[in-house]
């Protein structure tokens, strides 16, 4: 792993040092993908140059003090499906993804996976999009901005316990200030999946322990496989009880369903060489969350290795 964020998270604890600095540090690698095959009778020369507006905002814009080096961005991507384009306005979905090094490795771990169906914005061919530090620019920058900030919110606390503080922040302004715009996607308790919900499962008290789970999985587990392979597997067994918090405080928080999509594939991989009572103890722990996944639960009760 050439990166440790726990250390380069203490040169900027507070939410100030989330203005904007330097072009030359940016945070994110960021591949940008657009399908248009949905549409009909529709020009998609606009999605061209929306590709580009959205690929040199993600990877120009500095969103933070954080200094990262060239070598050491976050990979991530945006996978953008428009199922609809009419009087300028554009509708469809957004799948994000980000990775992260495993220390030691040449493996790099899903830390987000996720599927937004709510994207609904305006855009005209050829216009650039602007970062503003201080207000919502548009419908399609606010979206890029909020997970911009989820990506980094969930790298850092990989790295160092609630290490994501600062971009936490950030992230409740970001909604807060689209809610009052009226669009979709933002509204409180729309939708159990949209993005106030992915904000309120990772920092409302009664779920919030996310967050710990996230570090300990990552930076007590993964990073720790390399040196000890069964003592970071452990660790990462009981990461996962954690789930069962959340679970008991909220069965239906998106962060279930994210952590799933992330990590279920991994899962199989890392218990694949585990003791069978270790097997069967994840098992028993993640099938009351997951129990319509019982292909997967069940190779992972095998020791069954995901090629």
């Amino acid at each position: 792993m050439n990166k440790i964020r726990s250390i380069l998270f203490l040169t900027f604890l507070t939410v100030a040092a989330l203005l904007p600095s330097r072009l030359d540090a940016q945070e994110l690698s960021c591949d940008v993908e657009v399908n248009t095959q949905s549409l009909q009778n529709v020009s998609t020369s606009v999605f061209d140059t929306f590709k580009e507006a959205v690929t040199e905002y993600m990877n120009s814009t500095k969103f933070s003090e954080a200094q990262i080096g060239a070598n050491e961005k976050i990979e991530c991507r945006l996978f953008f499906t428009i199922t609809e384009y009419k009087d300028g306005v554009a509708k469809g979905s957004l799948q994000v993804q980000a990775m992260r090094p495993v220390y030691n490795s040449t493996y790099t771990t899903t830390l987000v996976n996720f599927r937004d169906t709510k994207i609904d914005f305006s855009y005209a061919e050829g216009e650039p999009l602007t970062f503003s530090q201080n207000g919502m620019e548009s419908q399609i920058t606010a979206i890029l901005n909020f997970y911009a900030y989820f990506i980094l919110a969930m790298d850092f606390d990989s790295f160092s316990l609630k290490g994501g503080d600062p971009f936490w922040e950030r992230l409740k302004m970001i909604v807060q200030e689209a809610q009052s715009s009226g669009e979709i996607g933002w509204k409180a308790f729309e939708d159990n999946k949209n993005r106030s919900a992915i904000l309120q499962a990772y920092t409302e008290p009664k779920t919030e322990v996310m967050r710990e789970m996230i570090y300990r999985y990552h930076r007590n587990g993964l990073d720790e496989m390399s040196q000890s392979p069964d003592k970071g597997r452990a660790n990462i067994t009981e990461s996962l009880e954690l789930l069962k918090r959340v679970y008991d405080a909220d069965p239906m928080s998106v962060a279930l369903s994210m952590t799933k999509d992330a990590k279920l594939d991994e899962l199989v991989n890392v218990y694949s060489k585990a003791q069978q009572t270790e097997r069967e103890r994840v098992y028993e722990t993640l099938y009351p969350l997951y129990p319509t996944e019982t292909q997967r639960l069940n190779e992972i009760k095998k020791g069954k290795k995901k090629q």
